[in-house]
C-alpha cells in the first residue's frame, strides 16, 4: 500500500465504527473515483462542515439560526425531550408521534472520558426552563453514563417545579424473556403499564 493510500485508510479508520477493513474499502473506492467525483465528494464534506451549525434554541444541527423544529409554531412548547446527540433526536422524530421540543446535550457525563457537565449543553437547557415548560423528558441511553447524566439533570431541573421523566425501557418488541438479561427484565418490570 502506498504511503498516500495508507494515510487515507488511517483517516477513514479514525471515524467511529469504521474498522481497518472498511476503511481500506472506502480508501480504494475514493482512489477508483474520477477526479471530478472526488472533488465533488470533498466539496460536499467541506460545505457540510462550513454550513451546519447549532440551533440557537435546542443546540441541534441546522443551517439557519433556528432548526426546523424550533421554528415550527405548531409544535408544543411545554415539553422538551433531552437527547445525547442529533442521531437520537432523528430516531424519535422518525416515530412521528412526538410533537414537542428537543434539547441536544452533545454527549453525556463520562468521567473516564474527561467529559463533565461543563462540556455539555446543560446551561443552555436550564436557560430554556422559564418559557412555560411543564415537562422535561430525559432520553439519554440506558448506560451507566446515561443514567448518571439523567440523575444529574433531574436534580438541576426539579427545583424549577417542572416534571422530569425518563423514557421507559425494558424488553424490545418481539423479545424472548429467556434471553433477556436481569437488568433489562428488572427495568421492564419497573416500567410496566396497566392493560
Amino acid at each position: 500500500m502506498t504511503p498516500a493510500l495508507e494515510r487515507l485508510v488511517n483517516a477513514f479508520s479514525s471515524l467511529p465504527n469504521i474498522g481497518r477493513k472498511s476503511a481500506t474499502r472506502l480508501a480504494y473506492k475514493i482512489i477508483e473515483m474520477s477526479e471530478d467525483e472526488v472533488n465533488s465528494f470533498a466539496d460536499t464534506i467541506i460545505n457540510a462542515k462550513n454550513s451546519v451549525k447549532l440551533c440557537a434554541v435546542c443546540q441541534g444541527y441546522c443551517e439557519d439560526a433556528l432548526c426546523s423544529i424550533c421554528s415550527n409554531d405548531s409544535r408544543m412548547k411545554d415539553t422538551i425531550v433531552v437527547v445525547e446527540d442529533n442521531r437520537a433526536l432523528e430516531a424519535i422524530e422518525e416515530t412521528h408521534e412526538y410533537n414537542g421540543q428537543y434539547h441536544v446535550l452533545h454527549g453525556i457525563i463520562s468521567p473516564i472520558d474527561n467529559i463533565g457537565p461543563e462540556q455539555l449543553k446543560i446551561k443552555e437547557l436550564l436557560a430554556r426552563l422559564d418559557d412555560g415548560v411543564k415537562e422535561v423528558i430525559i432520553a439519554t441511553n440506558p448506560s451507566v453514563e446515561g443514567e448518571a447524566t439523567a440523575m444529574y439533570l433531574s436534580r438541576l431541573i426539579k427545583p424549577f417545579g417542572i416534571k422530569v421523566s425518563r423514557l421507559a425501557y425494558g424488553l424490545p418488541v418481539g423479545a424472548t424473556l429467556e434471553y433477556a438479561d436481569s437488568v433489562t427484565l428488572l427495568k421492564a418490570i419497573e416500567g410496566r403499564t396497566e392493560v
